[in-house]
C-alpha cells in the first residue's frame, strides 16, 4: 500500500510540471489568452498585494514589505504556473523610499532625496523637472522596484494641508504640467509612475473617512484638470487612487470617477490601485475599474471570491482588471529580467538635486540688493536651529533614506564663507542637547515616520549678540518647518513664528541694522508660512523649500551669486490664514486622540457622530482657490501667486497674437535688462468675457514658459500656444466644457498681480468644446449640498 502511493506521488510529481509547461505563459502567449487559463482564484489573487509582515503591527502602518526591495511599499502576486512574477512599488516622490540597510548586508542603499515638490513646481521649467525626473528613475530602475509611487500631484486647497509638499500648486495648470514632465523623466528609464492621489485628497485629518463635497465644476476645473494634464500629456503606467469619498462614495469605488471619467473620457489605458488599505468595499472597487487591491489582505480576496460566486461582481469586471495589471507587469524591468546593479551613479544625481534646487528658490525680497553677499565679506554669523539642522524634505511616505543632508552652514563654508565658530558651537551644543532630552522611541514603529516636531528656537543672549554684532559682517538666520503625513499644520508655531523665533528675529535685525549691518531670511519651508507681519525687519527673505541632500550647497550657489534666483511662487502666501478661502472649511484647529491617530492610520476609524471638516468637507469655495479667490475678490496678500524676484531685472515687449484653426500662439520678447545673466518666467492668464450661466474668475493661468539663461542686453522671444478648448469653463448643467462667445483679455506677466503686457482676442459664437456625462453623482447647487 505504502508503494502505492509513492507511485501515486511520483505520478502527480511528474505531471505538474508537464502541465505548467503546456500552460500558456505571460510573454508568449497573448494576454487575453492568459486571463482565459487563469482560475478564479488566480485572478483574486493577481487582484490583490501580497500584503505585509505584522499586518496589524508597525510596517503595515508604514507601508514596507521586505519581499525583493526591502523597504518598498509593497508587491504584487506572482503566478509562477502562468510565468507571472511580483512587481516592485516603492514610495516617492522626492526620491525612491526603500530600506539603506539589510540584515547581514555590509553594503549600504541609499537613495538621493531630491528637493520637495513645492520646490520643484517652483522652478515653473518642466525640461528641468524631466531632468530631475530621469535621475530619480535611474535609481527606480538600478534598485529593482518597478513603479514609483508618485507624483503627488493633489491641489494645495488650503495652506495648512500636511502634504502640501508632495503636492506641487494651488493651481491645476502647474500641477499637470509639472507632473507631466516629472511622469516623463523617470518613466524614461522603462519604469512606471503612479500619479495620486486621485482625487480630492487635500487634508491630512481622517484622511481616510473624509468626504469632499463640492460640485461637479468645482471637481472638474480645480481637483481633476491637473490628473488629466498628466493624464494626456505623459501617459503613466499607473494612477492611485485617494481615502477620502467625493460626495459620499470612496474614490477607489467609483466608477464614474475611474471608469467614466479617467478612463472613457481622457483614455488612461493603465492600471489604476488603491492608496494602502483605501476603500472599504473591494467587490465596489473591482467593479469601478480599480484593478489593484494594496497592500492586499486576505479578506479582499475572500470578498472578491465570494462576490463572483454570489453574482454580484461580473466575469467582465474582473477579467478587465487582471488584462491592465497583466499589462502593466508585461512593461516591467522585472519582467524584462532587467539584471539591476544597486548601483546607481548617486554622486550625479547629487550634481542634479544641488542644480535643479536653485532654480526653485525663490527670492522674495531684496533691499537695496543685500544679495547676492558681497564678496568683500568676510565673516557671516548664522542664527537659528536650522542652519545647523537642514530640512532635506518632509515625512511619512515622501521620504527619502538618504546618505546625508547638507545644511546651511556647510553649504557656505563650501562656498569659501567663513563662519563665526562661537556661534556655531552654541547651537551645535544646543541641538546636541536638545536631541537627546528628546530622542525618538524606538519601540514605536511609527518613531522615524510621522512628522517630528521641530525643537524650540534659541534665542540670542544680549551680551553675546553685542559681541557678535562686531565682530561679524553679515547675519543669516533660517527658520525651518517639517510635516508630513496623518496630520495637517497649525497655525500657532507653524503657520505663524513661535514667540522665540519672532524674538530671535527682531533682536538681531535691530541690533546688526544698528551699525549698518545686513541681515538675510532663509526659509527651510514646505508650505506657505505667515510672513506679512516681519517681512519688513530683514534686508533679504530667500525661500529655499526643502532643497534636498544638497540643500546647504543649492542656497550658498543663490547667496553668493553663482547662480540668480529664477524661481516664481505656485502658491499664495496670504497676509493671515483666515484669509484663505477655505479655512473656514479646514480641520486647522483639529488635535487628533491616539485612538483616532492610529484609527486614520489602519482605516478603523473608532465610531463616532460625523463631525464636520472631519467626517465631511464642504468645497464652499467652489473653484475660488488661491489667486483665483485673492484677486477675484480685491483680497490683499502678502506674495502673489507666480511672484518671484532676480538679481537683474527683465523687460517685456513685442507681444502678439496669431489665430489659425482654434488655435491661439502668443508670443512675447523678453530682455535681460541688467548686469546679472539670469532666466526669467512669462505667465500668460486669461480674463473670460462675462457669461449668463457661470461666473468667472477674475484671471485663469493658460500657459507658462521658462526662459532660458539670457546675458546681460540679451533677448529671447516665447511663444505659448492655446486651443479654444483653454478658454472653456464647465457647465455642469449640461455636462459641457463651453467657451464662451465675447473678447477675452490675454494678461502676460511675471506674477497674477504683476502683468506687462496686454493682448485680446474674440470668440466669435459660443461653442462646446467637449460634451462629458455626469459621470459622478454631484450636487450642482452649493445650497442643496449644504442641506446634505
Amino acid at each position: 500500500m505504502i508503494k502505492k502511493i509513492i507511485l501515486s506521488c511520483l505520478c502527480v510529481g511528474a505531471i505538474v510540471p508537464l502541465l505548467a509547461q503546456q500552460a500558456p505563459q505571460l510573454g508568449q502567449a497573448p494576454i487575453d489568452k492568459i486571463v482565459k487559463a487563469m482560475t478564479l482564484e488566480e485572478k483574486a489573487t493577481l487582484l490583490i498585494g501580497t500584503g505585509m509582515a505584522g499586518m496589524t503591527g508597525g510596517n503595515a502602518v508604514v507601508g514596507e514589505t521586505q519581499n525583493l526591495v526591502p523597504g518598498a511599499a509593497g508587491t504584487t502576486n506572482p503566478i509562477p504556473r502562468l510565468g507571472i512574477p511580483a512587481i516592485v512599488l516603492a514610495d516617492g516622490p522626492a526620491g525612491l523610499r526603500i530600506q539603506p540597510k539589510r540584515k547581514g548586508d555590509p553594503n549600504t542603499y541609499y537613495c538621493t532625496a531630491f528637493p520637495v515638490a513645492t520646490l520643484l513646481a517652483s522652478t515653473w521649467n518642466t525640461d528641468v523637472v524631466e531632468r530631475v525626473g530621469k535621475a530619480m528613475g535611474n535609481e527606480v530602475l538600478e534598485y529593482g522596484a518597478d513603479v514609483l509611487l508618485a507624483p503627488a500631484l493633489n491641489i494645495q486647497r488650503n495652506p495648512l494641508c500636511g502634504r502640501n509638499f508632495e503636492y506641487y500648486s494651488e493651481d491645476p495648470l502647474v500641477a499637470g504640467k509639472i507632473a507631466a514632465a516629472y511622469v516623463r523623466g523617470i518613466q524614461s528609464n522603462g519604469v512606471g509612475t503612479s500619479i495620486k492621489h486621485f482625487a480630492g485628497n487635500n487634508q491630512e485629518s481622517n484622511r481616510m473617512g473624509d468626504d469632499a463635497r463640492m460640485t461637479q465644476r468645482t471637481l472638474r476645473e480645480i481637483y481633476l484638470k491637473g490628473f488629466e494634464i498628466a493624464v494626456k500629456e505623459s501617459n503613466p503606467w499607473t494612477v492611485m487612487t485617494s481615502y477620502n469619498k467625493i460626495n459620499g462614495t470612496y474614490t477607489s469605488e467609483s466608477r464614474g470617477l475611474v471608469t467614466d471619467i479617467l478612463r472613457n473620457e481622457w483614455g488612461f489605458k493603465g492600471t489604476v490601485m488603491t492608496d494602502w488599505f483605501g476603500g472599504k468595499n473591494t467587490p465596489a472597487q473591482v467593479h469601478a475599474g480599480n484593478d489593484l487591491m494594496m497592500p492586499g489582505t486576505p479578506q479582499q480576496y475572500k470578498d472578491i471570491i465570494e462576490a463572483v460566486k454570489n453574482g454580484s461582481l461580473s466575469k467582465a469586471d474582473i477579467d478587465a482588471n487582471v488584462s491592465r495589471i497583466l499589462t502593466l507587469i508585461v512593461n516591467s524591468p522585472r519582467f524584462k529580467k532587467y539584471a539591476y546593479s544597486n548601483k546607481p551613479d548617486l554622486q550625479a544625481h547629487a550634481a542634479v538635486t544641488r542644480e535643479s534646487a536653485t532654480e526653485g528658490m525663490v527670492l522674495l525680497k531684496n533691499a537695496a540688493n543685500t544679495l547676492p553677499i558681497n564678496k568683500e565679506v568676510k565673516k557671516i554669523a548664522a542664527y537659528g536651529i536650522t542652519s545647523y539642522d537642514f530640512i532635506a524634505g518632509g515625512t511619512g511616505s515622501g521620504d527619502v533614506n538618504r546618505a546625508y543632508t547638507i545644511s546651511l552652514t556647510q553649504g557656505l563654508s563650501n562656498a569659501g564663507y567663513m563662519l563665526d565658530e562661537g556661534v556655531k558651537t552654541a547651537y551645535t551644543e544646543y541641538i546636541a542637547a536638545e536631541k537627546e532630552k528628546n530622542k525618538p522611541d524606538k519601540s514605536n514603529p511609527l518613531a522615524n515616520f510621522l512628522p517630528k516636531k521641530r525643537m524650540a528656537e534659541m534665542t540670542p543672549d544680549e551680551a553675546a549678540l553685542s559681541a557678535q554684532v562686531m565682530a561679524n559682517d553679515v547675519a543669516i538666520i533660517t527658520l525651518g518647518r517639517t510635516s508630513g503625513e496623518f496630520f495637517d499644520r497649525k497655525i500657532a508655531d507653524d503657520y505663524l513664528l513661535s514667540d522665540a523665533e519672532r524674538k530671535l528675529l527682531e533682536e538681531v535685525c535691530t541690533a546688526y541694522h544698528k551699525v549698518g549691518k545686513k541681515v538675510v531670511v532663509i526659509l527651510n519651508i514646505g508650505g506657505a508660512i505667515e510672513t506679512a507681519s516681519w517681512k519688513e525687519l530683514p534686508d533679504a527673505i530667500l525661500l529655499a523649500w526643502q532643497a534636498g541632500q544638497e540643500g546647504g550647497n543649492s542656497v550658498a550657489d543663490i547667496l553668493s551669486g553663482k547662480v540668480n534666483p529664477s524661481g516664481k511662487l505656485a502658491m499664495t502666501f496670504p497676509i493671515n490664514y483666515k484669509d484663505a478661502a477655505s479655512s473656514a472649511n479646514f480641520p486647522y484647529d483639529y488635535t487628533p486622540d491616539a485612538k483616532a491617530v492610529i484609527g486614520g492610520l489602519t482605516g478603523n476609524i473608532p465610531a463616532h457622530d460625523p463631525v464636520r471638516n472631519l467626517d465631511y468637507t464642504y468645497y464652499e469655495e467652489g473653484i475660488y482657490v488661491g489667486y483665483r479667490y485673492f484677486d477675484t475678490f480685491g483680497k490683499q496678500v502678502s506674495y502673489p501667486f507666480g511672484y518671484g524676484l532676480s538679481y537683474t531685472h527683465f523687460d517685456f515687449t513685442k507681444a502678439s497674437v496669431k489665430e489659425e484653426k482654434d488655435k491661439y500662439t502668443f508670443s512675447v520678447t523678453v530682455k535681460n535688462g541688467g548686469t546679472m545673466a539670469g532666466k526669467e518666467v512669462a505667465e500668460l492668464y486669461i480674463a473670460a468675457p462675462k457669461s449668463n450661466d457661470l461666473d468667472k474668475p477674475q484671471k485663469e493661468l493658460k500657459a507658462f514658459v521658462k526662459t532660458k539663461l539670457l546675458q546681460p542686453g540679451e533677448e529671447q522671444t516665447v511663444s505659448m500656444t492655446l486651443s479654444l478648448s483653454d478658454l472653456a469653463s464647465f457647465n455642469a448643467n449640461i455636462n459641457a466644457w463651453v467657451a464662451d462667445a465675447g473678447t477675452y483679455d490675454i494678461q502676460i506677466g511675471t506674477s497674477s498681480q504683476d502683468i506687462k503686457q496686454h493682448l485680446s482676442l474674440t470668440v466669435a459664437t459660443k461653442t462646446i468644446t467637449e460634451k462629458t456625462h455626469n459621470a459622478m453623482k454631484l450636487f450642482e447647487k452649493m445650497d442643496v449640498l449644504m442641506q446634505h
